[in-house]
């Protein structure tokens, strides 16, 4: 069977051809298989099958008599069938010689020479010579999840390479292995029993990468492991960031963590601040003085660990407070673990010594969890070979792009290990042969593509997520996103959706006979862009019958008849559109899904997308580097001949790597220059002493420093190397850090901050063995035209056209095709479009040059592929814009918390594209936007730039400050378009620090008021005007101006730019397609809203009519004070339109719990996109199909003046609860932020706590995490240490505080703070009173408390809402709400597994932990 799809492989079509190296395209259909023939895996199969064919062919007669005659080669072919036969046709049509073959090559054996098929796998040109070669083999293994690639230097220096499956146990045991055997026979021509180890004195390396670590992180096959970590910490990595995945999945589903289980260590550590009866302080490695407040309970600990042993857990992971700075308590509980016969223990000091538990934590769980798996893997490798490989050297492929000898191979190392490969091999071909232009790498697999960046240094991320795990270490930036392949196709509501969901390997695409779905794979294959006959009969039940073009036209017309009904029986009705219209509708939708994540990896650190070259490789990827390339406005595709193979190229490639890392805390300034310099020195010292013990000479190493630099105050650190800064005298001897911090930080930031000091986070030196592999297979020049070898249709825009097909292995160096025509080879087909001119470099390699492509007349008429491209445009503006105002704003909410969005609006107001989805700003602006409108009239002109924040005016509360941009056109007299960027300042005055009082009654004791001022007046910002009234509220009694001017005045300037950049990009937008088309599709794009909406209440409305049920449902809960939230919804189901009636509502209180309406829409937008289920576009035309009454007066409509601050944050999640439960969605939530703030006069902290979430039809709530209106990230407790006065004594789950229920609801957590200086602690909290709701039968979660412990043991129950001075020793216990239960509890309990759980698709990258930091705000 095809071995089921892990890590990066797939339904990557194209690499299938390669499953039979050796077979010309042109020559698979010569002999069709017979019924019954499938797997021909064995040379007694191949013995029988060809003398049963010789009878009918003379020439094939000759051929197995020259096999009878000679054992050599009788040998050979023994040895190659287990690669070669996956069918019989496949296999006869390579030992068949045929006057259509493509390519010979000459094989020379004692006493006959012959010319027979090449081998199109081993690209290797050169004759072979069968005997005892001179030297050694180096061997280069990509071990990825479905195949296996080979890549061979070869004494002599020629090259092969070979391809085979990953998983294979009828043939053999380890696909690397049976490869080096299968080459080593090859080369050698002698056979090589598979039961015998191979004899090693003939290989000088092997370079492996491997996606072992991927696929057990994946598919959760790891080791089982305990988590050792300090006592009140024992559900810390469970909660971790308390931020959920997905905002609008209301089961909340989460990886599960890695461990098995968890113990307790009674120790603890924290930093000295020098306390009355504090102890003496020890230093730790970064500099810092640490009090040891218990020592570790070594006799306690060691019955615990006895009893882990007595269960079967033989790793640990340890994870103790502090222990990046003072390992000492981890290394004694490591010591005793060892000596008590734990096999793996991972110290969290030791994997990766950095500051911030969470992620260490992680690292640590997962190397413990991985690391033993890799370990038996690489055991059962070594056992393949005699002495167990000691003499050769081994080295595995690292996330970070370097290789480590196999025995320093460990799991958090190894995640991207095989995805390296290719970034490394690009980098050293591509970058090169392209004189240094920097390069995007394209790699398009099955289920998703890799997007990477080269532009003459490796781009790192030291802490992303691979399978909902965050490691903290070096990794690659690869960007792993849904799109591949197999991404299946629908049509949903008017919109071409492309993914995320995937074919897989099983049952894959429709085309693989197996009853699959469609996917763009079926829609290149509609298109005649892949040839069936280029594929082996692998397809079907049976795996023995070929591609079926016919089953992918079946599937994709199903879908275009229901593109067809839309159209012809739509809201505006349209021509139906042919099968291959539809089919090319689908691609250019998956090429703007992919070029989405381009543009967002170059343009996040400032580079231009057009200025890079394309490096496509992979299988699937050629079939669209052309068009991508266009997309973004590059001129080049670079496609290396060993495309389909890169990653072992990389491998072969690649250099060894030693890092040598430790934390510091120093700043960067002149005293500390020579601490820095003694660190670096020594560092150095121990990489390139681990490099001489490898074998390399001090010639071969090399060694680069960095530092961890960041801006004191601020979290966004960078890790600089000094490589082109030289030092100087005023710089460490290593370089001059500072000038490369200066220089980057302004690169992608736009902007430095030249008073503030720069403190070193991390110490880095990266040591690396030069490679010494020179490759050299370049073809030869071919000086003729390129053999055509046959001409098919495929289908461009405009119709079919006549397209050559080129066969790669027959091109040569100056060879030039135009396109549009086909290049194919065993492993990929190249697609060169229209306008695209090919030709071959001197090195063999394809390069595009992409032409412009050909005009096409786009109408204001709804065009549903129109429409899903514009939907992809649409949001990358508004996701361009917040990358401008990310990288320009200057405080620590916009740059690193990203508490902002952006906005584009057409020209009534309404809202276009949200980005991100942050749920209290959805739908939110266009109440601002609107209000301007009406409010300033013809008042509105070129140059000006709007500033609002009034409630009234749309505002939600008065940080969020929202600027507002009209766009005009030439010839138009008013507007054509707003864009508007909303961002939360961190103060704007007020009577407390920060602008959330827990306790304003008015509106003017939360800050300064912007009801309709101009930011910019004819091009001029009112630099002036705005201070005035941003220190406005001083003059109010007990209140400050804005404690904060100059971050104001900074982060509104960056709102601007944002805004400027948003005009430009749709300013390019109408200039390509128009103005009324771009205005026409900003209202087909709410038109598709609005019909999503309206689907989903139909449904919903025929559902309980089926029921018996009436169409209309009512809910009610309260505030703590008792104030109602009350709603009916009226289900109108011909129109899907329905009435949410707020009426009955309680009235405006004096208190900050008032929300403005604006909050009431974005909760109302929130709740319809969780409700539709799926991805839809979230604007103004999801409100459409609703009629929202707000009663005048009441708390969700208050009066102009009323305090709101309150209502943001509390209320907004009572409104959710209310309209979730009408429609009996799920149980609530807990129904609170938990706004917890403390500060004094020389420092402030605000933290919001997660809460258990509800329970649902199907789904346990998820205990520890924060729901529906906020999705924020909680502070680590390392740095809350280090940068607060406070002491986290315990952060767990509240157990038992999730409702009962057939389905139980969410836990919260109890959270404990010890404070160490006397500071106002302030609470702004509900459900303390009232408990969130079951359902169904469910029974409610716990109420929360709020309790403060005296340092002479008096309790105190602070109440929900308040404001209290503590001193040291006082200790705040909350205990947050936990979610209701959902269902009956004597209900039968679900069977195993019946909670929704997390897709495993790998999306990754810094991209991807872009989005979601952008989305946990």
């Amino acid at each position: 069977m095809w071995p089921r799809c892990g890590g990066r492989g797939g339904t990557d079509l194209t690499m299938l051809r390669s499953a039979v190296p050796g077979q010309p395209a042109s020559c698979w259909p010569l002999l069709p298989p017979r019924p019954g023939m499938s797997l021909l895996s064995s040379y007694e199969g191949l013995r029988q099958e060809i003398q049963r064919l010789a009878q009918e062919n003379e020439e094939l007669r000759q051929l197995v008599q020259l096999l009878q005659e000679n054992q050599e080669l009788k040998q050979v072919l023994r040895n190659r069938s287990g690669s070669l036969g996956f069918c019989g046709s496949g296999l006869l049509a390579e030992v068949t010689s045929s006057p259509r073959l493509p390519r010979h090559r000459t094989i020379k054996f004692k006493g006959a020479e012959r010319l027979l098929p090449a081998e199109e796998s081993l690209l290797d040109s050169s004759p072979v010579i069968m005997g005892s070669p001179e030297g050694r083999f180096h061997f280069a293994i990509d071990r990825g999840g479905t195949f296996t690639d080979v890549f061979a230097q070869c004494p002599g220096g020629h090259v092969r390479v070979l391809k085979l499956l990953s998983e294979d146990p009828a043939n053999y045991v380890d696909a690397p292995t049976e490869g080096i055997r299968r080459i080593l026979e090859q080369e050698g021509g002698m056979l090589l029993p598979r039961d015998r180890p191979l004899d090693t004195s003939r290989i000088a390396s092997i370079r492996m990468g491997t996606t072992v670590a991927t696929n057990a992180l994946l598919e959760r096959q790891g080791e089982p492991v305990a988590l050792l970590v300090t006592r009140g910490f024992r559900d810390l990595l469970h909660v971790g960031t308390q931020a959920r995945e997905d905002l609008f999945d209301l089961a909340v589903p989460m990886p599960e963590v890695l461990y098995k289980e968890v113990l307790e260590v009674d120790e603890r550590v924290v930093l000295y601040r020098g306390e009355p009866g504090a102890g003496t302080p020890v230093k730790g490695c970064t500099g810092d003085l640490l009090e040891v407040q218990q020592p570790v309970d070594l006799g306690g600990l060691r019955g615990k660990l006895e009893g882990l042993l007595s269960r079967g857990i033989r790793s640990l992971a340890v994870v103790l407070m502090h222990s990046y700075t003072w390992a000492q308590h981890e290394h004694q509980v490591g010591a005793l673990a060892r000596e008590l016969g734990f096999t793996h223990v991972s110290l969290s000091s030791e994997v990766m010594p950095m500051v911030r538990i969470v992620p260490r934590g992680h690292t640590a769980c997962a190397d413990a969890y991985l690391t033993p798996a890799i370990r038996r893997y690489v055991q059962g490798f070594c056992q393949g070979f005699q002495g167990q490989l000691k003499d050769v050297q081994v080295l595995f492929m690292r996330s970070d792009g370097g290789l480590a000898p196999m025995d320093s191979f460990n799991g958090s190392r190894a995640v991207l290990s095989g995805p390296a490969g290719g970034v490394v091999g690009y980098s050293a071909t591509t970058y090169r042969a392209e004189g240094g232009q920097p390069v995007i790498g394209f790699d398009m697999g099955g289920t998703s593509t890799d997007v990477s960046r080269y532009a003459g240094e490796f781009e790192h991320v030291f802490e992303a997520s691979t399978a909902g795990v965050t490691l903290q270490a070096p990794q690659l930036d690869i960007n792993t996103v849904a799109a591949g392949g197999g991404s299946r196709l629908f049509f949903r509501s008017g919109l071409f959706v492309v993914g995320p969901e995937s074919a897989g390997a099983h049952p894959g695409p429709a085309c693989y006979r197996k009853g699959g779905p469609v996917t763009v794979t079926d829609a290149n294959l509609v298109l005649g862009r892949l040839l069936p006959a280029s594929f082996p009969c692998i397809f079907g039940p049976g795996e023995d019958q070929p591609l079926s073009a016919e089953a992918s036209r079946k599937a994709l017309e199903a879908v275009a008849t229901e593109v067809n009904s839309f159209l012809t029986n739509g809201p505006c009705v349209a021509s139906p559109l042919s099968l291959e219209e539809v089919a090319m509708g689908f691609v250019r939708v998956a090429n703007e899904a992919m070029c989405r994540p381009i543009r967002a990896l170059t343009q996040a650190r400032g580079h231009d997308p057009s200025a890079h070259v394309l490096a496509c490789f992979g299988g699937a990827g050629g079939q669209h580097a052309c068009a991508i390339a266009r997309a973004l406005g590059m001129d080049t595709v670079h496609i290396h001949r060993h495309s389909g193979l890169l990653s072992a190229l990389g491998l072969a490639l690649a250099d060894v790597v030693h890092e040598a890392q430790e934390p510091c805390s120093l700043p960067y300034a002149p005293e500390t220059f020579v601490q820095l310099d003694q660190r670096l020195s020594r560092l150095e010292e121990q990489c390139v002493e681990a490099l001489r013990t490898q074998g390399f000479p001090r010639s071969q190493v090399s060694t680069e420093s960095f530092l961890h630099l960041r801006y004191q105050g601020t979290d966004c650190a960078l890790m600089v190397s000094a490589h082109q800064h030289p030092a100087t005298a005023h710089s460490p001897r290593a370089g001059d850090f500072g000038a490369a911090f200066v220089e980057r930080y302004m690169r992608e930031f736009g902007f430095v901050i030249p008073e503030r000091p720069v403190v070193v986070d991390n110490v880095r030196v990266r040591g690396t063995g030069r490679s010494s592999l020179h490759l050299e297979d370049t073809p030869k020049t071919q000086t003729g035209p390129p053999r055509v070898d046959k001409v098919t249709q495929c289908y461009f825009e405009g119709g079919y056209q006549e397209t050559p097909v080129y066969l790669l292995g027959e091109l040569g160096y100056g060879h030039k095709f135009q396109g549009p025509c086909l290049i194919i080879d065993s492993n990929s087909t190249i697609l060169v479009e229209p306008g695209c001119q090919a030709e071959v470099t001197e090195a063999g390699d394809i390069r595009i040059s992409v032409g412009a492509e050909a005009p096409s007349t786009v109408g204001a008429q709804l065009d549903p592929i129109h429409l899903s491209i514009f939907s992809h445009r649409f949001m990358s503006i508004a996701e361009q814009m917040g990358r401008i105002l990310q990288r320009t704003a200057i405080s620590t909410n916009i740059k690193e918390r990203l508490d902002f969005s952006c906005a584009l609006f057409g020209p009534d107001g309404g809202l276009v594209s949200n980005a991100p989805h942050i749920p209290v700003h959805l739908g939110a602006m266009q109440e601002t936007v609107q209000f301007q409108i009406q409010h300033l009239g013809a008042d509105l002109h070129p140059g000006d730039v709007l500033l609002s924040n009034h409630p009234s005016a749309g505002g939600s509360h008065l940080p969020d400050l929202t600027v507002i941009t009209p766009v005009f056109w030439p010839g138009q007299m008013r507007p054509v378009f707003y864009v508007a960027s909303r961002g939360h300042h961190a103060d704007i005055g007020g009577i407390t620090p920060g602008s959330m009082p827990p306790h304003s009654t008015s509106l003017q004791q939360e800050g300064a008021v912007f009801l309709s001022f101009k930011l910019v007046q004819g091009g001029v910002f009112q630099e002036e005007a705005v201070t005035e009234a941003l220190r406005a509220p001083g003059k109010i009694t007990g209140c400050s101006g804005t404690r904060n001017l100059h971050d104001n005045l900074s982060d509104l300037r960056a709102q601007v730019a944002a805004n400027q950049k948003g005009i430009q990009l749709v300013g390019e937008l109408i200039g390509q397609y128009g103005l009324d088309v771009v205005q026409a599709y900003m209202g087909h794009i709410q038109a598709n809203a609005e019909l999503a909406v309206r689907d989903m209440l139909r449904a919903f409305g025929t559902s309980r009519q089926a029921k018996g049920l009436p169409l209309e449902v009512s809910a009610e809960d309260h505030m703590d004070d008792g104030s109602p939230v009350r709603l009916r919804v009226q289900i109108n189901l011909s129109q899907g339109s329905a009435v949410f009636d707020f009426s009955g509502t309680g009235p405006e209180v004096f208190g900050n719990l008032n929300a403005p309406r604006a909050i009431t829409l974005s909760a109302l937008i929130y709740c319809l996109r969780c409700l539709v289920g799926r991805d839809i576009p979230l604007n103004q035309g999801c409100l459409t199909p609703v009629r929202v009454v707000i009663p005048k007066g009441s708390i969700l409509d208050p009066s102009p003046e009323a305090a709101v601050v309150g209502g943001n944050v509390l209320t907004s999640q009572r409104v959710v609860d209310v309209i979730l439960g009408a429609f009996g969605a799920c149980a609530a939530s807990q129904g609170c932020m938990n706004n917890v703030t403390l500060g004094n006069a020389h420092m402030g902290y605000y933290e919001t706590v997660a809460g258990g979430a509800g329970a649902g039809p199907g789904w346990h709530g998820r205990s520890g995490v924060h729901s529906h209106m906020t999705n924020t990230r909680i502070t680590d407790p390392e740095i809350l240490e280090s940068r607060y006065p406070v002491i986290l004594r315990r952060f767990e789950l509240r157990l038992g505080s999730g409702g009962r229920g057939r389905f139980r609801g969410g836990d919260g957590v109890v959270r404990e703070l010890q404070f160490r200086e006397e500071a106002l602690l302030s609470v702004l909290t509900e459900r303390r009173a009232f408990q969130p709701y079951g359902l169904h039968g469910g029974e409610p979660g716990a109420r929360g408390l709020n309790l403060l412990i005296r340092k002479d043991g008096r309790t105190v129950n602070l109440g929900g809402k308040t404001s209290v001075p503590v001193y040291p020793g006082d200790v705040f216990c909350l205990h947050t709400p936990g979610g209701g239960g959902y269902g009956d509890p004597q209900d039968p309990a679900p069977p195993p597994g019946s909670p929704q759980q997390p897709s495993a698709f790998p999306e990754r990258g810094s991209v991807y932990e872009y989005r979601r930091a952008q989305e946990a705000v």
